[in-house]
């Protein structure tokens, strides 16, 4: 692909910096959240990212936003704790991306009560299968759960009910259940936008900076030596402290700069995403949360108008890619009619794929399933820089984590951590309308020169901050013939206001074009070109970018534009 020129502005800002006091090597959920706590604190901080932002671990989670019940069978109570409490908290500060979201599991005799392996902690402390399992230990086990959510009623308390009243409820559900039990989490329905506003917050007053299609390629005794990948350029950056948040690929980046470690031992989660209304209907808006027969966890998961089925738990090697397999789709098409055996499922449904290797800790003989979903911090050196390495993370505990790593960074420099993102809004969740009434206030309030339908997509899609891409639209914008509901200006403004790189980039983080499916050459020819004139494009360039969209859709995402945006063979 074609290179342009020159430096981009964001790079050359990172490559000028002086008395730079913190470099974040990785882009995902975990280093943007460090980056946005370490602006707050007055710190100069820098980070880049190899890939675009949010595009590895970070862009293949299972959208929820949960306390963890199933961390419960290996113990990790402070986990738990934390993670439900970072939960209630974003229901608050991101409510424009972060909802509560009802979980039912099914609970079949058969299986001797499937999610039992949550709770084996509560019979033999994590070790083995359980004297005895049931519908009594699932209701033990998010009784605690309840314990540990409580705040106010963010959440609803769990409730337990048997096979009448559940079929009642859930009439395609396997008859075979004895009972189900539901409880509440959160959705959250477009991460990479969540991740792209914690961003934007943290760059905000200026002190900090970020550019992504950088990456940290050595190290010498004037710094960490990188590479915009874009430009080819390459230059050094020198900072008093260096934090290392590259996920599953920690080691890698340690290798890199010349001190090799073994943190990490990551495993591979695939999805799938089906256009299937039957199975969409028969979930009646909740997450079917269960363990299979053999001690996976799996969720039916209603989201856009699709079905997100998942998720596998597989050891994997971060130097390679990886890709949701023929295997994998036959494993989860085998969940799906265990708990709906009359609805049809096959693969003409999957409109997308996606899979990621989580950045859990190296676990040796380790059972995937058992391996601490907590996160350390690791102390080392970088000739007389000091480094600090996150091993571990999830996305729910991203600002709790931030929090930590910042105050580690802050040690190391000698200062002190002053203010705290408990309770901040992020994003466009400040002044989001929280009830009918606010919200049919605040659409009605700008929708004189916009309609008010326009007002509300773009309130769904961005919260507040649609005021500002309201105000780029003009009064009737270009609806996408091949995208429907998103606009070519629109697309422009995010071209311009958000790094987008490549085509790629728009289509799998900046919005959910990819996600819903459907996609076809037409897609990627219209998206093109409503961005090419922001970033510069030729038509030679708007093809070379169809052309490398399209193969990463069919490479990593096993979605092929002539079957119509539906599963490659």
């Amino acid at each position: 692909m074609s290179l342009s020129p020159s430096l981009r502005p964001q790079v050359a800002q990172i490559r000028d910096a002086q008395d730079l006091d913190v470099l974040i090597v990785g882009g995902g959920i975990n280093g943007i959240a460090t980056l946005r706590d370490l602006s707050l604190q007055g710190v100069k901080a820098a980070l880049v990212e190899r890939g675009d932002f949010v595009s590895g671990a970070s862009s293949a989670s299972s959208h929820m936003v949960h306390g963890g019940v199933r961390y419960l069978e290996n113990g990790e109570f402070r986990l738990v704790k934390e993670a439900v409490t970072e939960r209630n908290a974003l229901l608050k500060t991101a409510p424009h991306y972060v909802r509560p979201l009802p979980t039912t599991i099914p609970i079949f005799k058969t299986f001797s009560g499937i999610l039992s392996a949550p709770f084996r902690l509560l019979v033999t402390h994590g070790r083995g299968k359980p004297n005895e399992r049931g519908a009594l230990l699932i209701k033990i086990g998010l009784v605690i759960y309840d314990t540990f959510s409580r705040d106010g009623g963010s959440v609803p308390r769990h409730r337990f009910v048997g096979k009448k009243k559940s079929l009642a409820d859930f009439p395609k559900m396997n008859e075979g259940l004895a009972y189900t039990a539901t409880y509440y989490d959160a959705s959250m329905h477009d991460p990479e936008r969540l991740a792209l506003d914690v961003l934007s917050d943290g760059l905000e007053d200026g002190s900090a900076m970020a550019a992504n299609y950088v990456t940290a390629i050595g190290a010498d005794e004037n710094g960490v030596l990188l590479r915009d990948e874009v430009t080819g350029t390459e230059f050094t950056v020198a900072a008093k402290v260096v934090l290392n948040t590259s996920g599953p690929w920690t080691d890698l980046t340690n290798a890199a700069l010349g001190t090799p470690t073994r943190y990490m031992g990551g495993t591979k989660g695939s999805h799938i995403v089906l256009d299937n209304p039957e199975l969409l209907a028969a979930t009646r808006g909740r997450e079917i949360f269960f363990e299979h027969s053999d001690g996976r966890i799996v969720l039916i998961y209603p989201l856009k108008g699709r079905v997100l089925v998942g998720t596998t738990d597989i050891d994997a090697d971060p130097s390679k890619k990886v890709t949701c397999t023929d295997d994998e789709i036959q494993y989860f098409f085998d969940l799906v009619r265990h708990v709906f055996p009359t609805i049809e499922v096959n693969r003409s449904q999957i409109v997308y794929t996606f899979s990621g290797i989580r950045p859990l800790p190296r676990h040796d003989d380790t059972a995937p399933g058992f391996v601490s979903r907590d996160y350390r911090i690791v102390d080392g050196t970088l000739g007389k820089t000091p480094t600090l390495s996150l091993v571990g993370g999830k996305w729910t505990t991203f600002r709790a984590l931030a929090e930590h790593l910042s105050t580690r960074a802050l040690e190391k420099l000698g200062r002190t951590h002053r203010v705290s993102t408990q309770g901040l809004a992020i994003g466009g969740g400040k002044g989001y309308p929280m009830t009918p009434e606010a919200r049919r206030a605040w659409v009605a309030e700008r929708s004189g020169r916009h309609s008010a339908s326009l007002v509300l997509s773009l309130l769904d899609r961005y919260g507040t901050r649609a005021e500002a891409v309201l105000a780029d639209l003009p009064a009737q914008p270009t609806e996408l013939e091949h995208a429907h509901g998103h606009f070519r200006e629109e697309l422009a403004y995010l071209a311009r206001t958000e790094q987008v790189v490549h085509l790629i980039d728009l289509l799998l983080r900046r919005t959910d074009i990819a996600f819903v499916g459907g996609l076809s050459e037409a897609t990627l020819q219209e998206a093109a070109e409503a961005i090419a004139e922001p970033l510069g494009w030729d038509d030679a360039r708007v093809n070379e970018e169809i052309a490398h969209a399209t193969q990463i859709l069919r490479d990593d995402h096993r979605i092929d534009l002539a079957e119509g945006g539906r599963l490659a063979s």
